[in-house]
């Protein structure tokens, strides 16, 4: 590969901290709505991301940035960039 080819976008997501038990571990919420096809009904759905987390400086509550990353383990393949709000 050249220098001066770019690496590619990666994904970015932003959800809510719904668990913080594990070590340098959160598994973030993230929702996406979407209308129905045939019905035309605006319809919610979420999925869990397991996301590294490495200073534990997020919490259950806190709404956090996560950007795509190489596999981290079994499950994770996030990291949280940043906290973008705390929970009250």
């Amino acid at each position: 590969m050249s220098e001066t080819s770019e690496r590619t976008r990666r994904k970015v997501r932003t959800g809510v901290v719904v668990s913080d038990g594990m070590d340098k571990t959160v598994l973030i919420r993230v929702d996406r709505s979407f209308r129905h096809p045939l019905y035309q009904k605006t319809v919610k759905r979420s999925s869990k991301l397991a996301a590294h987390d490495e200073q534990n400086e997020a919490h259950v509550g806190d709404t956090v940035r996560v950007m795509e990353t190489r596999p981290l383990s079994k499950t994770k393949r996030w990291r949280v960039v940043e906290i973008v709000e705390r929970a009250k």
